[in-house]
């Protein structure tokens, strides 16, 4: 459901830093033209044997070319939403393994497992 942190509710939180940060893409990546987006949806998996959180943002468009720097850059600010909310908990937080896992539609296609 959600985390409740001193700052508020951690997921809830993260879901809108993603979502902004795949709208606001261009503005934060050099050279990454404004790309009009139908959805973006961030979702959470808690991995308990890891102690880790998932992020994965699935971003879609009928624009003729890809979103994948849009659902990168939702990961991203999703991530780090949740760092910024927990950082009194620990700062031992580690965000890592950033990957684009699937792209259909643009010059390519990209399909790959976890």
């Amino acid at each position: 459901n959600g985390f409740e942190a001193k700052k508020g509710p951690v997921l809830a939180t993260a879901v809108v830093a993603g979502v902004q940060g795949a709208k606001k893409t261009s503005d934060l990546v050099p050279f990454c033209h404004a790309v009009p987006l139908d959805a973006c949806d961030v979702t959470f998996e808690i991995v308990d044997a890891d102690r880790a959180l998932d992020v994965t943002c699935a971003v879609a468009t009928t624009h003729k070319t890809g979103v994948e720097m849009e659902a990168l850059a939702g990961c991203s600010l999703a991530a780090l939403a949740v760092y910024d909310m927990t950082k009194a908990l620990s700062h031992d937080i580690v965000v890592e393994g950033l990957q684009l896992l699937e792209k259909t539609g643009g010059k390519s296609d990209v399909v790959r497992t976890r």
